[in-house]
């Protein structure tokens, strides 16, 4: 290539957060080198405001994976150059959308994969119903048949939030047999019932489930709202599911209960910090069965996710910025 025809850079794009570095596998990234933009994929987590002002500060756009990396007003104030901001999904909790619009950050996201979710709660129910991580590692270690695991067919399921997930559960557990009782906050006996549910009040629902599984927006309204008193509730032969946001739940209350025996057990896929460091208390729990935030991690879902992405960073270039999350 001659010098007069390598591309001249005006932008520098971050993608974030890219824990398996599979950005390039789902979008031609590189491509973007001939509309003048640069591109650095980051791998690892910041672990730190500070840190993530540091290396963001140069660049003009950023992709981010959903909440991995907050971007709230103190980080936007520090990011003189952004222009763009992208996030998978359509919603982000970990983004000031009312900063970014007073910065003249424009702010769009992407569609995604609506069985990934889903798929992942029932997985994480099924194993600890059966006992799987257990079982397996017996296995492995020479042993046979070491537990007693429950079926699901007669149980009760609890859905604290009957959206568009909770409603794909809904429909799982009446597969499998089960009876399933709804709450959330705006929910109506109707829409409750189109989707095969019976609403019920927040206490009735902890009370009378043997399993409740969270899918619920993370929100001020929503944050906390499984505590001591619905743990409690849940009773020692109740199971809590939460592949939601882990702030939904008290997560100090979460520990005594399942260190003390309030309850059954939890399968977790979030937590109130992410990546969960090492040595946290709920990599010692007993009766757990914990994933690392993977509930979206799917191929189906990183081809919407990075695909939209790029169509994102494309249209903004060309003047005309589509899914706009801020506008």
């Amino acid at each position: 290539m001659r010098a007069e025809e390598i591309p001249v850079t005006e932008y520098r794009l971050a993608i974030l957060d890219d824990y398996q570095q599979v950005a390039g596998d789902y979008a031609p990234w590189d491509s973007l080198l001939d509309d003048g933009i640069k591109v650095s994929v980051f791998s690892a987590p910041f672990v730190s405001e500070e840190q993530a002002v540091a290396a963001l500060a140069p660049f003009d756009a950023i992709v981010a994976m959903r909440e991995r990396t907050r971007f709230p007003q103190s980080v936007l104030d520090s990011l003189p150059n952004l222009k763009l901001l992208v996030t998978t999904g359509m919603a982000n909790a970990a983004i000031d959308l009312e900063a970014a619009s007073d910065r003249g950050i424009v702010v769009c996201g992407t569609g995604g994969s609506p069985a990934a979710a889903p798929e992942l709660t029932w997985a994480l129910l099924l194993a600890f119903a059966r006992n799987l991580p257990v079982e397996e590692n017996s296995l492995r270690a020479g042993e046979w048949q070491t537990g007693v695991g429950f079926e699901l067919e007669g149980k009760t399921l609890g859905i604290v939030g009957l959206g568009r997930i909770g409603k794909r559960i809904a429909g799982y557990a009446k597969a499998f047999g089960m009876d399933v009782l709804a709450w959330s906050q705006n929910l109506t006996a109707d829409a409750a019932r189109a989707a095969g549910a019976r609403l019920v009040g927040k206490e009735e629902l902890f009370s009378e489930a043997d399993i409740v599984t969270l899918h619920l927006r993370l929100s001020e309204r929503t944050e906390g709202i499984v505590g001591s008193e619905e743990l409690r509730l849940l009773g020692p032969d109740g199971l809590l599911v939460n592949t939601a946001r882990g702030p939904l739940v008290d997560e100090a209350a979460l520990i005594r209960a399942l260190e003390e025996g309030w309850i059954r057990g939890a399968a977790l896929d979030v937590f109130d910090e992410e990546p969960l460091p090492a040595g946290h208390a709920l990599l010692h729990s007993p009766r757990t069965v914990l994933t690392p935030h993977v509930g979206y991690v799917t191929h189906e879902s990183y081809r919407k996710f990075y695909g939209e992405a790029f169509e994102d960073v494309k249209a903004w270039l060309a003047g005309e910025p589509v899914r706009v999350l801020n506008g």
